[in-house]
């Protein structure tokens, strides 16, 4: 699977567009409507969408049909038999632990220039913080996402997340750092006369700006309702609208990895297996005659399926008495064994977490006071995961950079293009306090108060700590 998801991206770079219109034939319109309607059967949208859809409990589970051999001998859907469909989401809970483990504490930034620090936090302030948690949420469910770098109608810079599934990237380097072009397509609401309906949307983006269209089977037909526009609309002293581009595609990728896969491509068949295991086992431990064998006496019926679509049907038979001997139905009884269900059950979710990265919060290294070092251990598989997709993160916050120094130089706050910053991502991580506080105490001979402060688990700003203390 990962050597196909690999593909299908990689896939993307090697689809030149200038090529394919050198080569083909085709017209630019034509280039992307192909690619559209490729991307809309691919199996890496696919997936995508099945990040998304699994995180919000809309399993496969869901659709589970109980079947049984008819008269005819072909199977069919029995919709009276017991169907329990149980979601046991612990795809979600393994992101919600990733998503809150790297991004739930806002990130610290690291600059020598004051005032460019200044800017730099009033930007990066608890509504970015929140978007950005969201999107390290994008980037799991969809392996990639977007962060749309735009100015509000207040004139106040923005950034909008678009989830992996609406964009097809266009990439001009193997390494996927830096866009030709993208096209976004997305659903939207509309009317036709009274009646409300679903608009094909669809957004070429280019250095130059963005072209809006409507898809119509098949086929771009131009957005009557907003015309094609700059990035940019800047009003003059003259009162006349002036047009400006970013000189780069202001649509910021985030990854959850390098080859930019969904965490549920790395546990779907576990979580589908949980979800049929429990499903199975409430379904065995209600009354069913899928749990006994049946013996037949004198059965009054044409045929072992006419038999067990009745039973499954009505839930009773006919039995005759047939040369003095009765008609019975007898059962060999079944038994559940509730321990091998939870034996499995277990199992799986232990191979959920491992194969997720994630961690238990009910390890049994937990138990009573656990020393630091058994904490770290049971955090090491999500710490690692966690330390690849923070390299990803810093990558990405880099090249945010590049527009946020536009637009800090054009707003008149000053020039910081050669101006190095650094982004720390704060991880939620448990620790032993008495522990930590203790190793603090025994390093105040050999380290500076500034120093130990910082590792004080109780301590947020070390410099106003040591203002306080120094306080009568």
């Amino acid at each position: 699977m990962i050597e196909t998801i690999y593909g299908d991206i990689m896939n993307r770079e090697r689809r030149n567009i200038n090529f394919a219109l050198k080569s083909n034939g085709m017209t630019e319109i034509e280039f992307f409507e192909t690619e559209i309607a490729a991307f809309k059967k691919s199996k890496l949208r696919e997936d995508m969408i099945n990040g998304n859809k699994y995180y919000a409990g809309k399993q496969d589970i869901l659709n589970r049909k109980i079947t049984s051999i008819g008269e005819n001998g072909q199977l069919q859907e029995v919709k009276t038999a017991i169907n329990n469909k149980i979601v046991d989401n612990q795809y979600a809970n393994a992101v919600d632990k990733k998503v809150n483990y790297l991004a739930s504490k806002p990130i610290t930034i690291n600059c020598d220039d004051k005032n460019y620090l200044k800017a730099l936090n009033e930007i990066f302030n608890d509504n970015f913080h929140l978007t950005l948690k969201n999107i390290a949420q994008n980037c799991l469910n969809n392996g990639i996402c977007y962060a749309h770098v735009y100015y509000d109608c207040s004139g106040q810079l923005g950034f909008k997340i678009i989830p992996g599934y609406e964009v097809i990237p266009f990439w001009a380097d193997s390494d996927h750092t830096v866009l030709d072009k993208a096209v976004r397509v997305y659903n939207a609401f509309g009317y036709e006369g009274f009646n409300s309906v679903v608009i094909e949307k669809v957004e070429i983006y280019s250095e130059d700006g963005v072209e809006f269209y409507e898809l119509k089977n098949g086929k771009l037909i131009p957005d009557v309702n907003q015309n094609n526009a700059s990035y940019i609309v800047y009003e003059n002293k003259h009162g006349d609208h002036e047009e400006y581009s970013w000189g780069k595609i202001p649509l910021i990728a985030f990854k959850y990895n390098n080859i930019e896969q969904p965490l549920i491509d790395r546990v779907k068949s576990l979580q589908d297996s949980l979800n049929l295991i429990m499903s199975d086992f409430q379904n065995n431990m209600e009354e069913s005659p899928r749990n006994t064998i049946l013996v037949l006496k004198n059965y009054a019926g044409a045929n072992l399926g006419e038999f067990r679509q009745n039973l499954n049907t009505y839930g009773v038979v006919k039995v005759t008495t047939i040369d003095g001997i009765a008609g019975d139905v007898e059962t060999l009884r079944i038994e559940v064994n509730s321990e091998n269900y939870k034996v499995i059950i277990k199992e799986l979710k232990n191979a959920i977490i491992e194969n997720a990265r994630s961690y238990d919060a009910k390890d049994d290294r937990l138990g009573g006071n656990p020393n630091q070092l058994n904490i770290l251990s049971m955090y090491s598989d999500i710490d690692l995961d966690a330390s690849g997709m923070e390299s990803e993160f810093q990558a990405s916050l880099k090249q945010l950079l590049y527009f946020i120094n536009i637009h800090l130089l054009e707003s008149g706050v000053g020039n910081f293009n050669n101006t190095k910053v650094n982004f720390v991502f704060n991880r939620n991580t448990m620790v032993n306090t008495s522990e930590i506080i203790e190793n603090c105490i025994k390093s105040s001979s050999i380290l500076s108060q500034e120093t130990i402060l910082s590792n004080h688990p109780w301590v947020k700003d070390a410099f106003a700590e040591i203002k306080n203390k120094a306080e009568p």
